[in-house]
């Protein structure tokens, strides 16, 4: 398993590319990450139009990357992307 960034000297490639990262989260998780305690607000009408509460959320179709935050560690998450990266040749040493 891999912890941290990429190996020192790590280079992108010159031309960009654009790559769909999905950070889901299940709603009654991210309402208990909450530190400002907006989702609270949000379901007792104090903030309106709160993505999630009283506006619509629509995920991504079809993300290249989807990491689940509330079933994946911070180790996990970041294995995907950087093997994602890797698998596609857009990470090299």
């Amino acid at each position: 398993m891999r912890l941290g960034l990429p190996k020192p000297g790590f280079s992108l490639p010159s031309s960009p590319t654009f790559i769909e990262v999905f950070v889901d989260c299940a709603l009654e998780e991210a309402e208990k990450r909450d530190p400002k305690g907006l989702y609270k607000k949000a379901r007792a009408g104090e903030i309106k139009n709160f993505t999630g509460i009283d506006d619509p959320y629509e995920a991504p179709e079809q993300p290249e990357i989807h990491l689940r935050t509330d079933q994946m560690s911070l180790e996990q998450e970041v294995d995907v992307i950087i093997d994602y990266l890797e698998q596609h040749g857009l990470l090299g040493a």
